[in-house]
């Protein structure tokens, strides 16, 4: 019986191209998740940036809002000096008046350590902002990059299949299963070149008798091995 080891061997080629371009279109949403994922982590440091801005001004209006009432009050105690009648009361706005003052004066430091704050928030928002639209043109050109190799990748695939389609029927139907059937067991590998007197996937040495049969090429013989099917590799080879 003839054996087909040429088609044999190059539908291992087309199944090896297949499976490796296979696990490489596999990979490529997760590597488009994590591009995406990177760019969103910019945007998230301006929005960051924005809210700090946005805090800080609410902050130094919530304060300014008590300085003002505080200011009133001290004008309201000012004015009740006039109309006490005993120096304890007296004694007791000017003391009022003070300690409203006292917290004037440090609230109205607090919003001038806000402003300066906000001046150095908002450059922070600038240069996280350049910095975000850098790294995201540089992002999207990755991506751009990759889905491109995407279509080129599943193009090349579809070849593959295609010629795949076109080769399993040169193959008698018995060589066929037996390939298949290792294949399935052995990651994808079912054939195994000998070179020399060895068994390349598995380094067996092979009879002398086996390595007789091979050269000619008449049947099928399995590594005693690793279960492959052997084929004799030629020089030219």
């Amino acid at each position: 019986m003839e054996i087909e080891f040429e088609q044999l061997i190059e539908l291992q080629r087309l199944d090896y191209e297949i499976r490796q371009i296979s696990l490489s279109l596999k990979k490529i949403p997760s590597q488009l998740k994590e591009i995406d994922a990177q760019i969103n982590s910019h945007i998230q440091k301006v929005e960051q940036a924005k809210e700090n801005l946005s805090q800080n001004q609410k902050k130094r209006r919530d304060m300014e809002a008590q300085v003002q009432d505080t200011k009133e009050k001290i004008l309201k105690y000012k004015r009740q000096l006039n109309t006490v009648r005993t120096n304890k009361e007296y004694a007791s706005l000017l003391k009022e008046i003070d300690t409203s003052q006292e917290k004037v004066d440090s609230m109205e430091e607090q919003i001038l350590q806000e402003m300066l704050k906000s001046d150095e928030i908002k450059e922070e928002i600038k240069e996280t902002e350049q910095k975000a639209e850098q790294e995201k043109e540089k992002l999207n050109l990755e991506k751009e990059k990759i889905q491109k190799e995407k279509s080129k990748m599943e193009k090349k695939h579809q070849e593959l299949l295609q010629e795949r389609k076109n080769l399993v029927p040169k193959i008698p139907s018995d060589q066929l299963n037996l390939y298949n059937t290792i294949s399935n067991k052995k990651n994808g590998i079912a054939l195994s070149p000998v070179k020399g007197e060895f068994c390349s996937m598995c380094h067996m040495r092979i009879r002398p008798q086996v390595l007789n049969e091979l050269k000619e090429g008449n049947k099928l013989i399995l590594c005693e091995n690793c279960g492959r099917i052997l084929y004799w590799l030629k020089k030219s080879a």
